[in-house]
C-alpha cells in the first residue's frame, strides 16, 4: 500500500487552454522526470495513481484545485513539491502538499 499525498495547485496563463487529460498526462509525465515514485494502478495497462478532485473547465483559470498522488514510498513534502514543480511548466504551481 502506498503512501497518500494530497496537493494543491493553480492553473493559469497560457495553460488554462489546457483539457482535464492533458493536465493529467502533464502531472504524469512531470512526476516521471522529477523521479517520483509513483504508485502505478494494477491490472493490464498501470497508470500513475494520480487523481484531481474534479475537472477543469477549458480557458478559465483555477487559484485552488485539489489532487491526490500515491507514492510507492515516504518522502518528505517539502521534497516532493520542490521536485516536482521544477518539473512543470509556467502557468501550472504546486501551492501545497501535505499527506
Amino acid at each position: 500500500m502506498g503512501q497518500c499525498y494530497d496537493f494543491v495547485f493553480s492553473k493559469d496563463a497560457e495553460m488554462i487552454y489546457i483539457s482535464h487529460l492533458d493536465l493529467m498526462r502533464l502531472f504524469s509525465r512531470a512526476a516521471r522526470r522529477a523521479g517520483l515514485p509513483v504508485e502505478l494502478t494494477k491490472g493490464f495497462n498501470p497508470h500513475h495513481q494520480i487523481k484531481l478532485k474534479r475537472a477543469l473547465k477549458l480557458g478559465l483559470p483555477s487559484e485552488r484545485e485539489e489532487g491526490q498522488i500515491v507514492l510507492s514510498s515516504i518522502m518528505d513534502e517539502c521534497e516532493l513539491k520542490e521536485k516536482w514543480q521544477k518539473e512543470l511548466p509556467k502557468g501550472v504551481e504546486i501551492l501545497e502538499v501535505k499527506k
